[in-house]
């Protein structure tokens, strides 16, 4: 048979704190712990250097002459070709709108990324003829 103590909290039916734990043990540390002390929740950066006061304003204004640049990506995307539109505004409702306009003029799927509009296949053509129609600048 064991000998060991058994701490006053056992002997009463409840559960032992970390800090009751630890108390006991001279040299013990925490490992793992889903204790949020001092992180963000929304981005999980330590408060002092958190992310989310360094990110955009979703609701940014729309200028009046909009460059929109072009490219086509297949990296990292399993050999798959996407369309992508970027140096857009970065407002969250400008781009939702416009992503949906593009999906619906080019007959395929996309989404409204942070930087921009993805969309996917090489839709380059169609896309430029949608964006000058809107009087957008349009490169590459």
């Amino acid at each position: 048979m064991s000998t060991r103590a058994v701490s006053p909290a056992l002997k009463q039916g409840r559960r032992l704190a970390d800090d009751e734990v630890m108390s006991g043990k001279p040299n013990a540390r925490v490992v793992y712990s889903t204790a949020t002390a001092g992180k963000c929740a929304v981005c999980g950066w330590p408060q002092r250097n958190c992310q989310c006061s360094t990110r955009r304003d979703g609701a940014a204004a729309i200028p009046a002459r909009i460059v929109a640049k072009l490219r086509v990506e297949k990296k990292g995307r399993g050999g798959k070709t996407v369309t992508v539109v970027y140096g857009l505004p970065q407002n969250a409702e400008f781009l939702k709108e416009l992503s949906q306009e593009l999906k619906r003029a080019c007959g395929t799927g996309g989404t409204a990324t942070e930087e921009g509009v993805e969309l996917q296949g090489d839709l380059r053509e169609r896309v430029r003829d949608v964006l000058t129609k809107r009087n957008f600048i349009v490169k590459g």
